[in-house]
């Protein structure tokens, strides 16, 4: 009885562990495919840099010409804009474009 517990404690230690290194793999996979781990730290930092164009630009402005005057790739302008909608701090304009609330 004792010898079929601990068999069925390290089976289940094996998947355990395995999950974990799927879960670490798939993480790497997902940062490297963005170009930058995806954390609420750098979604923040990347919302910051969106609304500091938008406040340059004093006007409205579509995905394209935001990450270009940030600097920063098209997905990271998107991600920052979700942040900001989010937080109520932008407003959709005309033709995809959005500007400060």
């Amino acid at each position: 009885m004792a010898e079929k517990k601990a068999t069925k404690k390290a089976a289940t230690e094996v998947k355990e562990t395995a999950a974990k290194k799927t879960t670490k793999t798939t993480t790497k996979k997902a940062a490297k495919a963005v170009g930058f781990a995806v954390t609420a730290e750098n979604i923040g930092f990347k919302a910051g840099d969106v609304y500091q164009t938008l406040a340059a630009a004093e006007k409205a402005l579509n995905v394209e010409e935001i990450a270009k005057a940030a600097k920063i790739s098209t997905e990271e302008t998107l991600l920052g804009l979700g942040w900001l909608f989010k937080e109520g701090k932008l407003l959709s304009a005309d033709d995809n474009k959005v500007a400060l609330a």
